[in-house]
């Protein structure tokens, strides 16, 4: 199996939007009902020194994507406390799957976060989502209380947090 590089990358830029388009049309796909899926992610959310976006890469193929921002807003400061990041865009292809590489971009996110002086971070997923739950729980994420906008649909999310 081939080395991966992991890199920062413009949430602009075609790559991205590639990935991200990828993700969407999964997450569409296994939650149709309205209101179930949260796309929301701005370029000056992941820009330096408030977040980061990275691509997963194989002999130069887009694999995957994930991105972490730094929580600000007013209301999830006082609801999750100063110092939160949150994971979001976590994306690996179907077709590699199973090979390690959603646990090295999700350590590298921590990595990232720890950098910014952030000491916790949350996530959102879906209850149909085995796999994810799965790596985010074996890398030491425990369920809280939805937060935010997650609150309205909690028949589709799960929310978790870790301690970094």
């Amino acid at each position: 199996m081939s080395p991966i590089d992991i890199e920062r990358q413009e949430l602009t830029s075609d790559v991205a939007r590639t990935l991200i388009g990828a993700l969407n049309a999964e997450l569409s796909a296994r939650y149709p009902e309205p209101g179930a899926t949260h796309f929301s992610l701005d370029p000056g959310e992941v820009a330096p020194g408030a977040g980061i976006f990275l691509v997963v890469r194989r002999l130069d193929r887009p694999i995957g994507c994930g991105a972490m921002r730094w929580l600000r807003e007013p209301n999830l400061v006082r609801e999750l406390g100063p110092r939160v990041g949150e994971l979001k865009r976590m994306y690996v292809a179907p077709d590699v799957r199973g090979q390690g590489i959603g646990l090295a971009l999700l350590t590298r996110l921590e990595d990232e976060a720890r950098a910014l002086g952030l000491t916790r971070l949350v996530l959102e997923t879906g209850t149909r989502q085995m796999e994810a739950l799965a790596l985010y729980r074996n890398a030491g994420f425990t369920s809280i209380q939805p937060y935010g906008e997650y609150g309205a649909s909690t028949g589709t999310s799960v929310c978790l947090s870790k301690n970094l």
